[in-house]
């Protein structure tokens, strides 16, 4: 991850190239800023749902909210 000061971001906006990975930028040498391309962002978007799908799948087999495949495809039919 490249890093870059606030003032670079600025001066360099309209030129960016964050198709090779996030930009990191800086303000008095804190990270205030990450700036990734349009793809890493759908795909992190992407991730996050999958593990919260994942995460409620798992949560409701904890709690017994599960159907047979036949109970989910006659639900599915009458809906």
């Amino acid at each position: 991850m490249e890093t870059q000061t606030l003032s670079y971001l600025k001066q360099n906006a309209a030129k960016l190239d964050v198709e090779d990975g996030p930009l990191r930028i800086t303000q008095h040498g804190l990270p205030v800023y990450r700036i990734y391309s349009e793809k890493e962002a759908l795909m992190r978007d992407e991730a996050i749902a999958l593990l919260k799908l994942a995460n409620r799948a798992e949560r409701d087999i904890r709690n017994g909210n599960t159907m047979s495949p036949e109970e989910a495809l006659k639900r599915l039919r009458n809906e």
